[in-house]
């Protein structure tokens, strides 16, 4: 059985295939005349947004934006600058004055000064867009021009303090801080991802009956580009009958998902599978770097699929090695082979950054499913895997809460207390986990100009929890909670709490709070007590579940 969902990836598909034609006119005049002599191209662009309710004040005033040649990340820069009366009477000119003519197919608002309409539309855009967007684009392309490495840092970097010196007054201000902050760590660490273009995915199974009737299970084949032969991954997904549209906690998986239990009816994974000796799991079931059917639940202890759907949540997870086999010489070809043209640059596509835009292609999907509730999804994930899901959080603002589990150098962790793992050792044991700019890092720990506590603020306002073990040196816990306590500054100034506590707290201990932090004794693992502290935090600020 196949079906096709729209992905709320692909609700903006129109207005971005129309702001990449490289026919649009140049003019000021010709832009304008474009505009009216595209009515119909654009009729059914807006129609088919419309349809998924994805067309508002800011989506039209992104479309004046990208008609006047802005591009498209500073778009949305611009949108920020601009008064918010000012979305009212672009997007009021636009639906009512462009399209109204076709009011009775498309539903939209019946006007009877069209004509007046139009022309304040076109005031609008040629007097108070074209220079407000371009001031925004030239300040966007100063920021952008960023020199690598960045100039050695001796005070820990503020988050509430652009890179100018210039402070942070108010929550505009912030957003236009966060953007400089994700841009910074794209450019100098993470690297740059793809534009989100044709995303489909295919309904392997719809309906699977599982764990003794308590879960629905689907299988669903994500097509990145949007056809079968370009890259995928297959996403697991299990929801409680118990429950009318659940939250759903996501995550990646490290070697197949039909290691994170032993149900029969998950798909083996027909990817590449790494084999030979594993500190943490016996891959002995693998042969010639596949998975086979002895392979099945190898991992469910670090996955309690049943509990985490008896507590009323429902649990989505990809294989990594279906975006990304994580195999540092790129013998072994994953989604970043499907886009050359982010290679052989210093903001390259990395592998974190591919996991992490793995994740949001999985809640485009979760958005779709209208059994699901797409807005209560938490990212969850585990050491490399953690680092993927802080950064997914980070970038992506629907995930409604983060969860990072001993993600140490690259995700929590502090990296200027020189503690654990450093930047030297991710370059060469991992050269492919992050950008090439990175490498220029090498032995700057400790005067550099970002740290992963400004990744932690950029997921304020929304709920993160930490977790740690006591004996994960490598991860460094203390530089962990660090990241947690500096991050609170931007919660607090956004007006919710942040880590309640400032003192490393003894293993065993569990401090509540928008900003969680849990610590127990032992290793680099995944414990049942990890998963009772972090359901028990999703409780709190999820508000529950309700009976089907």
């Amino acid at each position: 059985m196949e079906q096709t969902r729209p992905s709320a990836a692909n609700r903006h598909t129109g207005v971005l295939r129309w702001s990449q034609d490289s026919s649009l006119p140049t003019s000021l005049e010709s832009r304008i005349q474009f505009l009216q002599s595209s009515k119909t191209f654009l009729r059914a662009d807006l129609s088919k947004l419309l349809r998924f309710r994805a067309i508002g004040p800011a989506s039209a005033t992104y479309l004046i934006f990208r008609c006047f040649g802005v591009d498209d990340s500073v778009a949305f820069v611009a949108i920020e600058a601009i008064p918010a009366y000012l979305y009212i009477e672009l997007s009021v000119a636009v639906l009512g004055g462009f399209f109204v003519s076709d009011h009775r197919q498309m539903g939209l608002y019946r006007m009877n000064r069209r004509n007046v309409i139009r022309t304040i539309g076109l005031l609008a855009a040629a007097k108070s867009i074209a220079p407000i967007a371009a001031s925004a684009a030239a300040n966007f392309k100063r920021a952008d021009e960023q020199p690598v490495p960045l100039p050695p840092s001796p005070a820990l970097p503020d988050p509430l303090r652009f890179r100018s010196g210039e402070a942070v007054l108010n929550a505009r201000d912030w957003r236009r801080r966060r953007t400089e902050i994700l841009k910074t760590a794209a450019t100098q660490m993470y690297g740059t991802v793809p534009v989100v273009q044709g995303l489909r995915s295919t309904v392997l199974e719809l309906e699977g009956s599982a764990f003794g009737g308590l879960a629905v299970r689907r299988q669903v084949k994500l097509l990145f580009k949007g056809n079968s032969d370009g890259p995928s991954a297959d996403l697991l997904l299990y929801l409680p009958r118990h429950v009318r549209r659940p939250p759903v906690v996501l995550g990646l998986n490290f070697w197949g998902n039909h290691t994170v239990c032993s149900e029969p009816g998950i798909q083996l994974s027909q990817r590449w599978v790494e084999s030979g000796h594993n500190p943490f799991i016996d891959l002995s079931c693998v042969v010639d770097h596949r998975a086979t059917e002895g392979c099945r639940g190898i991992d469910a202890h670090r996955w309690p699929v049943e509990k985490i759907l008896a507590r009323g949540y429902g649990f989505a997870t990809l294989y990594r090695g279906d975006i990304d086999p994580d195999v540092a010489d790129g013998s072994v070809a994953g989604l970043r082979s499907a886009f050359p043209e982010l290679q052989n640059r210093g903001d390259n596509f990395s592998a974190i950054a591919a996991w992490a835009w793995s994740l949001s292609r999985a809640l485009d999907y979760l958005e779709s499913d209208p059994a699901v509730d797409a807005r209560r999804v938490a990212v969850f994930g585990w050491s490399r895997l953690g680092k993927a899901a802080v950064w997914a959080g980070a970038n992506d603002a629907r995930f409604a809460a983060v969860i990072s589990h001993e993600s140490g150098a690259g995700g929590a962790k502090l990296f200027r207390r020189g503690v654990g793992e450093d930047i030297h050792r991710l370059n060469t044991v991992f050269p492919h986990w992050y950008c090439a700019n990175f490498k220029a890092y090498n032995g700057m720990d400790r005067e550099l100009p970002f740290d992963q506590h400004l990744i932690l603020s950029s997921i304020a306002p929304r709920p993160l929890c930490i977790g740690s073990a006591a004996g994960d040196t490598l991860s460094d816990p203390e530089g962990e909670f660090t990241s947690g306590v500096l991050a609170s500054q931007v919660y607090k100034f956004l007006g919710v709490e942040g880590l309640s506590a400032t003192t490393m707290p003894a293993a065993g201990t569990s401090i509540p709070g928008r900003i969680s932090y849990h610590i127990r004794s032992g290793g680099h693992d995944v414990e049942e007590i990890d998963w009772e502290r972090y359901l028990t935090f999703l409780d709190r600020w999820f508000g529950g579940t309700q009976p089907a």
